[in-house]
């Protein structure tokens, strides 16, 4: 009856896990990096400008990166000297949270649930 009940236990467990996919993308200055978090090759480069293909139009100077509802964004800020970046992380439910991060040398992932992720220019201080 035990093995039952763990076999039956360990099924469902299994059944209901989810495969999570990681995207990375990569900002270096004023470069940005798309690549893949698994096999580590890049997707793809732009160059971050205002009006820039995938520039946010009605946000400002932000790079958008959308991200599949259940995936995992690696966010790695790479800036040569001290920065910082606004981002804002846009959630299924449509709300939003704005925060400060250090660009010098670091990696984020963003949380469950997040379908949008807008990152701002390096500056030296940013009011939230």
């Amino acid at each position: 009856m035990k093995k039952l009940t763990l076999s039956i236990g360990l099924l469902a467990a299994i059944m209901s896990a989810k495969a999570q996919d990681t995207t990375c993308t990569y900002f270096k200055g004023k470069k940005v990096y798309e690549f893949d978090y698994q096999m580590d090759t890049i997707l793809y480069s732009v160059d971050f400008k205002v009006g820039g293909e995938f520039q946010a139009k009605d946000i400002g100077k932000f790079y958008e990166i959308p991200v599949e509802y259940g995936n995992t964004l690696c966010l790695d800020l790479s800036d040569n000297k001290n920065r910082v970046r606004k981002v804002i992380t846009t959630f299924f439910d449509g709300t939003t949270r704005k925060d400060i991060l250090d660009s010098k040398d670091e990696v984020y992932y963003t949380p469950r649930g997040t379908v949008k992720v807008l990152v701002g220019k390096p500056k030296f201080a940013i009011k939230l």
